[in-house]
């Protein structure tokens, strides 16, 4: 009896990790074209680079709802949809976020740290010094290979 009731618990165990499925209906292909293209397009807020679709957060799960209203029941275009999410969730939102003052670290920073470690690296090249031997250190090395 035990061994039924442990096998019946091992078979259940993978749907406890299961996270719900978001089922949308759509009248036509060309809005679930939009919608799985939007929704591919944006950032979860809590995860860690993943979109709205691959994350099942349920802030990203929310999202996904909110996407399909606006695109389906109040007809936002895709620009809409975009300008309304970065709205109430910022540029984080945004895989391509737009260049303004606030975000202009975020898109000279890579260059500015190539430039600052090729500057570092022509410095150290300047002001490298050789190692050099005084007259009494090459005397005695040229001494000890003389006896070698």
């Amino acid at each position: 009896m035990r061994v039924r009731l442990l096998a019946l618990l091992l078979c259940c165990l993978p749907a406890w990790g299961a996270s719900p499925v978001d089922v949308y209906e759509f009248p036509d292909v060309e809005l679930e074209t939009r919608f799985r293209a939007l929704i591919a397009e944006f950032r979860c807020p809590k995860c860690l680079n993943t979109n709205l679709a691959g994350s099942d957060a349920p802030i990203a799960q929310d999202l996904r709802a909110a996407v399909h209203r606006l695109v389906v029941r109040e007809g936002y275009s895709d620009e809409e949809v975009r300008d309304y999410l970065q709205v109430r969730y910022g540029d984080f939102v945004l895989y391509d976020p737009p260049l303004k003052a606030a975000t202009l670290l975020l898109w000279g920073g890579p260059i500015l740290f190539a430039l600052a470690g090729l500057g570092l690296i022509a410095w150290r090249l300047i002001h490298q010094r050789s190692a050099r031997l005084s007259e009494a250190d090459q005397l005695r090395l040229a001494k000890i290979l003389d006896e070698s």
